[in-house]
């Protein structure tokens, strides 16, 4: 939460300089508190750890929040029990069709990169939601293959297929250290990657909208931002556990996949060691800035006047 101080102490101008959020005495006095909605679309086949993994990260944030899980209605998966679903999630459709308002919308990665947009069963609704959340939604974050597919509805810029999966801890640089997204990061950082598409640098900074916040020279693009904050894209997870990369690893070597053994993961890279949580609190931290001062310092307090039509 920010810091509450006079404007004219001298010493705000410097803790702004420092990228250290302070606010006003005036500013803080009209404040209104209320919960912050957050829609989270989850498109992961193993739906009910997911949900644990981003509520984990959303928890870590001192504002209330409450969360309403949405799927596709075009598609359903083998994973997740459907009294599960009809319990605890509503669809898209409904959610467009309900006339809701969100302050913050999560979508998830799918494992569906190696498909064309176009071929991906639940496409026409996901875009739908996406126009649907320009006008509906104060801020979106797309992580890994929803950050390629937004990226791609949004701007036009092409996914590119790897070679080789890009999958492992990964250390990343922070490219614009006063952006209030990674307020408080260390100037290097690690996150997970688990993916087989990326999009290029070169691509990005065509778009005058984008602003890259962080980078790896190993996997690439991480953290890409609209100027409004309005649309963020995560290409990693920084949501998964300490051993979501080995089950994964383990899944595809049951099945005959043979280029996804997790870099920088297990300690000597024994797949049989138990892999290091390396990643937890600069997790928490992304999210936490994105759900303060993406959201919730510009977040109107009755929705009914969001007004955010790009």
């Amino acid at each position: 939460m920010p810091v509450k101080i006079p404007n004219t102490l001298p010493a705000a101008e410097m803790l702004t300089r420092e990228n250290i959020f302070v606010m006003s005495n005036e500013r803080a006095e009209h404040q209104d508190i209320r919960p912050l909605r957050v829609g989270i679309i989850n498109l992961m086949p193993t739906k009910e750890t997911t949900e644990t993994q981003i509520l984990r990260l959303l928890s870590n944030s001192p504002l209330q929040v409450d969360v309403f899980f949405i799927r596709t209605g075009t598609y359903l998966g083998k994973n997740t029990k459907k009294s599960h679903l009809d319990e605890f999630y509503i669809t898209i459709d409904e959610v467009i069709a309900s006339g809701a308002r969100f302050d913050a919308l999560i979508v998830t990665g799918a494992p569906v990169e190696k498909l064309a947009f176009e071929d991906v069963k639940y496409w026409d609704e996901l875009t739908r939601i996406m126009d649907w959340a320009d006008k509906n939604v104060y801020s979106t974050m797309f992580i890994c293959w929803a950050a390629l597919a937004g990226l791609k509805w949004h701007y036009g810029i092409e996914k590119r297929m790897l070679e080789d999966k890009c999958v492992g801890v990964f250390e990343h640089r922070v490219t614009d250290v006063h952006h209030p997204l990674v307020r408080g990061f260390d100037e290097n950082f690690l996150a997970p990657h688990s993916r087989y598409g990326t999009v290029l640098k070169e691509d990005i900074v065509k778009q005058e909208d984008l602003v890259i916040l962080a980078e790896s020279e190993e996997a690439g693009l991480h953290l890409i931002v609209s100027r409004d904050g309005r649309r963020v894209y995560v290409t990693g997870h920084g949501e998964y556990d300490r051993d979501t990369l080995k089950k994964e690893y383990e899944r595809d070597i049951a099945q005959g996949i043979t280029d996804s053994f997790p870099k920088h993961y297990f300690p000597h890279d024994d797949p049989k060691s138990e892999p290091a949580l390396r990643w937890r609190s600069h997790a928490s931290l992304l999210y936490a800035n994105w759900l303060n001062y993406l959201v919730y310092q510009n977040t109107p307090y009755n929705l009914l006047n969001l007004s955010c039509a790009r």
